[in-house]
């Protein structure tokens, strides 16, 4: 495998999809277990990849170095061989970044909620630390350090302004499910979900019936799928921002087509 992704599932992913339509090389979904994880990072049988769920923290031991954005958040979602020399990158912080700026979601000042606390949770988090929110709490199923548990957000934090699910629950084949109920958050503007597939999860679907704005994670996949192509091929893919709305914009409604 020369490019692709790694990850414990992968059935829902659109990922070959996007990097084949953004530049001329092939991309492989690679299922890797639990098992098998330490021999394929031990190995290394790839130029570049990307890392998904649950891997995005547990790659970084086997890498050679990480750049300033990745070891900054904790967690790679993109690692690419340099000089034989294996480079863990970030490009999670990008894509939801674009996002954030894509539904003119206001951050500033904003208590914001962050349901779950694996790799993309990190970079996400780092993007509100620098829009400068307010509070940002992570909220998780069962009680962990820095967290607070689903009661204690309902008890104590139904005033929160945005809601971030950074969770697989909802996302294909389990599209029924949603992580949280929207309806005692009477002051939420705006639910993001960087869940791709559906398109629109229950979550988003609720979002939008209280009034709220919602977004899934197809602009996010895009645009970090984008920027980890760049690390991939060593080349800027776009001369300004312009561009690089341009063409995320255009390979989103793409594979939209196809969902």
């Amino acid at each position: 495998m020369d490019y692709g992704l790694i990850g414990e599932k992968l059935g829902h992913s659109y990922s070959r999809i996007i990097h084949e339509m953004i530049a001329d090389y092939s991309y492989e979904l690679h299922p890797v277990s639990k098992d098998d994880f330490d021999e394929f990072m031990t190995k290394k049988p790839f130029k570049a990849i990307n890392v998904t769920i649950p891997y995005k923290q547990a790659v970084i031991p086997y890498l050679d170095g990480l750049d300033d954005n990745a070891r900054a958040i904790g967690a790679v979602n993109t690692i690419v061989c340099e000089d034989g020399r294996y480079i863990g990158h970030n490009t999670d912080y990008a894509g939801f970044r674009y996002m954030i700026d894509k539904y003119n979601v206001d951050i500033k000042g904003r208590k914001v909620l962050v349901l779950g606390k694996g790799g993309a949770s990190k970079a996400i988090i780092a993007v509100l630390k620098d829009l400068q929110a307010g509070d940002i709490l992570t909220v998780y199923y069962k009680d962990a350090p820095d967290t607070i548990t689903y009661e204690e957000c309902f008890a104590r934090h139904s005033d929160a302004d945005v809601i971030i699910n950074t969770t697989p629950v909802g996302m294909y084949p389990d599209s029924d499910a949603t992580p949280i109920d929207l309806a005692p958050f009477t002051s939420c503007k705006a639910v993001l979900d960087i869940i791709y597939n559906p398109i629109e999860t229950v979550l988003v679907r609720d979002a939008r019936k209280l009034g709220m704005t919602g977004a899934t994670g197809l602009e996010m996949l895009v645009a970090q799928a984008v920027y980890a192509s760049e690390f991939f091929q060593n080349k800027k893919l776009c001369a300004s921002d312009t561009e690089y709305t341009q063409l995320i914009d255009k390979v989103t409604a793409e594979v939209a087509k196809e969902l």
